[in-house]
């Protein structure tokens, strides 16, 4: 058993055999999936034209373009945007104590996404600058409105009331669509269907930069994770500050979900998806969940991506509607189960 002390010991947590072996075998997966993703496309390249590509300024231009800036920023952005929605999820879950809960359920993806389609439908001439802005604001928003109405301590309740807010977030996003100008809604709706195909390094950084600070935050809350989800009572007898910490895990998981929206569009089913799987891969700590969600979520994105380009080529599905044709079926089946686990 390893375990791992950082800053002082303000973030500790033990990795058994087991989660070491299953972070090693996602850590694989990723890195061979994003292999497989260099190599695939309509322009077919070697796994030489890419190890010349990655590694020789001198080798051939075009196939430097192709790796450098189209297939590599798209492959980190779905690892990163992954990553960043299954760990908004894990904490949304572990918040309301409800399998069920996720980003694009609840209206947090909505709330970004209402706020991104009314900058580029309403205010076109502010351009992309604000739209990171404009989507953290409009999820902060919305999960703070659900919070007030809802209350503290009804996770039920908060989950309706996401629901709710969602449906009604969604009418208003398809009015502004309907009636707005006809290129600027069609520029709405490419973001919307959840794409990656536009992907630049400078999303790349913003992605990587969040998800470097969210883990750091997400594993400093990795204590409190199994006291809650044994209900309120219990954590607050084992000295859980519920108010603070919820806090804390309800701005993270906007935090992450709104970023990761702004840069790829809603991206539907991930954040319920990537923490089930997790569970049903390896039963284990929190910190060591946590890892390994972010891994599995980024390995979605990622086939999602991969499968919408290759599949159909010359035409690209939009990962997100890749994730959505495989997160709905998923989704049915857990509300069909008796009583969904955490």
């Amino acid at each position: 058993m390893t375990v791992v002390r950082l800053f002082q010991d303000q973030i500790s947590f033990r990795l058994q055999p087991s989660g070491l072996l299953a972070l090693g075998m996602a850590v694989a997966l990723v890195l061979l999936t994003l292999v497989i993703s260099l190599l695939s496309g309509s322009f077919e390249l070697s796994p030489q034209d890419v190890w010349q590509a990655l590694q020789n300024p001198l080798a051939d231009a075009q196939h430097r373009l192709v790796v450098w800036e189209f297939r590599l920023p798209r492959t980190l952005v779905a690892v990163f945007s992954g990553a960043l929605f299954a760990l908004s999820g894990a904490m949304l879950q572990n918040l309301t104590r409800n399998a069920l809960a996720d980003p694009s359920l609840i209206g947090i993806s909505q709330g970004a996404a209402l706020a991104v389609v009314a900058l580029i439908v309403v205010f076109p001439e502010f351009g992309n600058e604000w739209r990171e802005v404009a989507a953290f604001s409009g999820s902060l928003g919305v999960a703070a409105l659900i919070r007030l109405v809802s209350g503290e301590g009804h996770s039920l309740k908060f989950i309706l009331m996401g629901i709710g807010v969602a449906a009604f977030i969604t009418a208003l996003t398809s009015a502004m669509l309907t009636y707005g100008d006809i290129e600027e809604a069609m520029s709405a709706l490419a973001w919307l269907a959840g794409s990656v195909n536009s992907a630049n390094w400078s999303d790349v950084r913003i992605l990587a930069i969040a998800c470097s600070v969210l883990i750091v935050l997400y594993l400093l809350q990795s204590r409190a994770l199994s006291p809650m989800a044994l209900g309120h009572e219990t954590a607050t007898g084992l000295g859980v500050p519920l108010r603070r910490v919820g806090r804390v895990q309800l701005l993270s998981a906007v935090m992450a979900a709104a970023l990761a929206t702004a840069v790829v569009g809603p991206l539907g089913f991930v954040g319920l998806l990537a923490p089930h799987l997790t569970r049903q891969i390896l039963r284990t700590g929190p910190a060591t969940f946590l890892l390994l969600t972010a891994l599995v979520g980024g390995l979605l994105v990622m086939i999602a991506d991969l499968a919408g380009r290759v599949l159909f080529d010359p035409i690209q599905l939009p990962a997100g509607l890749v994730t959505s044709l495989i997160g709905a079926p998923v989704f049915i089946w857990l509300m069909l189960r008796p009583r969904p686990s955490l």
